[in-house]
């Protein structure tokens, strides 16, 4: 394993009277691209969210790239400090696609893409190779780049939440379901992009019920049960396992021998 971009021990996170984490301790490898796999309601939305800062961990911590930026430190005078808000936490390079997709249905895709870039005050100071490369990931935000993102499709506006993440260079991309009522060939043109993205810089944590999408780009991952990790392995030995086979993926277990 690849030294760890991303760490989160003993996490808690209560939202308000209900405690939704219980424990979670992960690591994410630089360079890779590992996977939180569960079923609705198992805590991995909120797992990202409590990363991003949007929901803070009331218990454990939260490190990125050697520094804390979630998580109580025990004494009641710090325990602020040890938690940067959502801002602050996206300056160090992070960047999240929520589920929602969260793009600005009014604006164009342009101006969706202008938004999220820090260092462009103007389209002609967002960097044009990397927009080209983008494009080259996903060709249609070329196609409807002065149209209202709210007239894409739902395919095409899952790629303009990505796209817009990474309109510039970011270390640790988070993402929430990006398959999610999409049809397969898009799906294929996203597993597509987080290939692609494996060979930057670009470290992925990939949320997603879509087991066979998942594996098929993950390095390895984690299964989430009740606000717990239950379960850890490379992406080859999930698929090898005989519960993650039956629960996720709808197979049967392996036959042993002849």
């Amino acid at each position: 394993m690849s030294r760890s971009l991303l760490r989160l021990a003993g996490v808690h996170t209560h939202i308000g009277a209900y405690h939704i984490l219980h424990g979670v301790d992960f690591e994410v490898p630089a360079g890779e691209v590992t996977m939180l796999l569960g079923r609705n309601g198992a805590g991995k939305t909120t797992t990202l969210r409590t990363i991003m800062g949007l929901w803070a961990a009331s218990q454990g911590s939260v490190v990125f790239d050697g520094k804390q930026i979630g998580g109580p430190t025990g004494e009641k005078e710090s325990a602020a400090a040890s938690q940067l808000r959502t801002p602050e936490i996206a300056s160090l390079g992070l960047a999240y696609v929520p589920e929602n997709m969260g793009i600005f249905a009014d604006l164009s895709v342009a101006e969706n893409m202008l938004l999220a870039a820090r260092k462009a005050r103007t389209l002609a100071q967002l960097d044009s190779a990397r927009l080209e490369w983008l494009f080259g990931l996903f060709p249609a935000l070329k196609k409807f780049w002065l149209y209202p993102a709210g007239k894409l499709s739902g395919g095409q506006k899952q790629m303009l939440a990505v796209a817009r993440a990474i309109v510039e260079p970011r270390k640790l991309l988070l993402v929430d379901e990006p398959s999610k009522g999409l049809a397969p060939a898009i799906i294929q043109n996203m597993i597509a992009a987080f290939r692609e993205l494996k060979q930057t810089d670009t470290t992925i944590l990939l949320v997603e019920q879509n087991a066979r999408m998942a594996l098929t780009v993950a390095d390895r991952g984690y299964v989430v049960q009740m606000g717990r990790i239950v379960m850890s392995d490379s992406a080859g030995g999930l698929l090898q396992n005989d519960q993650v086979r039956q629960t996720y993926l709808g197979i049967g277990a392996r036959k042993e021998g002849p």
